[in-house]
């Protein structure tokens, strides 16, 4: 069925690797289709990292709706299966309001999971899920990304190899039924999001987003994240969990107790970001997050629309006018 044929109700994607200019541009765009900005980045959803995460500043949140921003606790380990619930949810009650729901963030087995659906995964045997735990704190989480890379490579490239809860748990299915999570995941149980996806990938030059991710994260140190990551490290969580492990908690947690010196903590911290970028790079080069679905690549990181050339303007509006993401577009 064609867009111009199909009258279910559209949805924006704007995804893309951290620091490439995502919330600025579904910003910019959500006041320009008459939408709402929905969270679609599983650091975003945690209300205490506001500086540390990036996530928008209370001035531009009032500028247009946003929801599933800082609507967790620390100390609540958020899933896939939970957000995508939350994110149906906030995607029906936009589209009540006569809005364009503008899914934003850089976590694309959030995104993909959404538009597709999400495997009922099986029950895993407690002494399973011990082993699997015994086995990480023994040897870390990256080897025992590597043995998960090993024997199931293809879920062991969605995950970061120091995500320690996402790997055990890649590890227990696989050890509890001999099958993957991918194969899992492909095997949708739930119905895919009632929606019709159009996606922006932002894909910056990679020598301008490492100095975008090194000068961001400086400028969080200044906006207070330290402070930040004082009052987290205050409350003495499980090490283990997603929020603890946010680019730059480990480090400036242990600058802040004297392990390490600051600008020690502020290297590896923006190591670890770029890291990430370059995961994040790779998995929507080789993923498709809503299959067949209509996207349009911006090849520069993002820092408004005046910044875009006339032509990448006309291109970008040309996409949305196509693929019908709104009837109260303004072009100026």
């Amino acid at each position: 069925m064609s867009a111009q044929d199909d009258d279910t109700p559209p949805a924006l994607i704007v995804a893309g690797p951290t620091a490439s200019g995502k919330s600025a541009l579904a910003l910019a765009l959500a006041e320009r289709l008459g939408g709402a900005v929905i969270n679609a980045d599983s650091m975003q959803v945690y209300r205490d990292l506001r500086i540390l995460t990036a996530r928008p500043t209370a001035e531009e949140e009032a500028r247009v709706p946003h929801l599933l921003y800082g609507v967790r606790d620390a100390a609540e380990p958020a899933s896939a299966g939970w957000w995508r619930r939350e994110a149906l949810a906030s995607m029906r009650q936009v589209t009540e309001q006569g809005r364009v729901p503008v899914l934003c963030g850089g976590t694309g087995l959030w995104l993909a999971a959404l538009a597709n659906g999400i495997g009922a995964l099986p029950a895993i045997p407690d002494d399973v899920r011990g082993a699997a735990r015994t086995l990480e704190a023994e040897i870390g989480a990256e080897a025992l990304h590597a043995r998960l890379a090993a024997a199931d490579p293809e879920t062991a490239a969605r995950l970061e190899p120091g995500d320690s809860q996402r790997v055990i748990r890649a590890w227990e299915v696989l050890a509890a039924t001999g099958r993957g999570l991918a194969a899992w995941w492909r095997e949708a149980r739930e119905p895919p999001a009632p929606y019709r996806f159009a996606m922006i990938l932002l894909k910056p030059p990679r020598a301008e987003l490492r100095a975008a991710i090194d000068a961001r994260f400086l400028a969080m140190i200044e906006a207070g994240a330290l402070e930040e990551v004082r009052a987290l490290a205050a409350r003495r969580l499980d090490p283990a969990l997603p929020a603890m492990k946010a680019h730059g908690v480990p480090n400036l947690a242990a600058a802040l107790a004297g392990r390490i010196p600051l600008a020690q903590a502020i290297a590896e911290g923006q190591a670890m970001v770029r890291q990430y970028a370059k995961r994040q790079d790779t998995w929507f080069r080789h993923q498709e997050v809503v299959p067949q679905t209509a996207m349009h690549t911006i090849h520069a990181r993002f820092a408004g629309l005046t910044q875009l050339s006339e032509q990448e303007m006309a291109d970008l509006f040309a996409f949305i006018d196509r693929n019908r993401l709104t009837h109260r577009i303004n072009h100026a």
